[in-house]
């Protein structure tokens, strides 16, 4: 094996022809010079559509019309008719005044930065704060910011949503919930 790789030769240039011997000694013709032509230089990717319409002998569907088809991506703007209403964030020094002596009654969102079902419920609310303006007040509260209120009322789980009436806790809902199962709940503690 050794005499035999020993007596092989290769060029490094694959344009000129590549020569092999064998030793006189195998008793093996040697190999004439054939020529190698290089890999062809990558130019990038090419895709070509053919206008004309083919079918597929094998699957008999029509190939032609499955590329020449087109999509487009519609994006719809939000209803910005109406006022918008973004409930304010409060803190544990405004609970006080700002919850527990409120006139009417206040819907507190706990809530965190780092929360899926937190970002879910926020336009929810926010909707409700419109559809309930003067009726309720809204506020959210971020329970990384504002530990000791959240301790305060046993806060588990983000989001949950408290209802206070004057001043007391009355209902309590844990998760992200669908609009309407709120408006039952806020239905039942508005101020006529």
């Amino acid at each position: 094996m050794a005499s035999l790789l020993d007596s092989v030769t290769v060029t490094r240039v694959f344009s000129l022809p590549i020569t092999s011997s064998i030793s006189p000694a195998s008793k093996v013709p040697s190999i004439s010079a054939r020529r190698i032509s290089p890999v062809p230089e990558f130019r990038g990717l090419k895709a070509s559509w053919r206008s004309s319409v083919t079918q597929s002998a094998s699957l008999g569907t029509n190939l032609g019309s499955r590329f020449a088809r087109g999509g487009r991506i519609v994006c719809e703007a939000q209803d910005t008719t109406a006022a918008a209403v973004e409930v304010p964030n409060i803190s544990d020094s405004e609970w006080q005044t700002q919850v527990l002596e409120s006139d009417v009654p206040v819907l507190v969102e706990f809530w965190a930065p780092w929360c899926g079902p937190c970002r879910m419920i926020h336009p929810i609310v926010d909707q409700l704060a419109r559809d309930f303006a003067g009726k309720f007040k809204f506020y959210k509260i971020n329970t990384d910011e504002s530990p000791n209120t959240a301790n305060r009322y046993g806060i588990r789980s983000v989001p949950t949503v408290i209802i206070f009436k004057d001043g007391e806790k009355k209902d309590s809902i844990i998760g992200a919930v669908p609009k309407e199962t709120l408006e039952k709940t806020i239905e039942r503690f508005v101020v006529e």
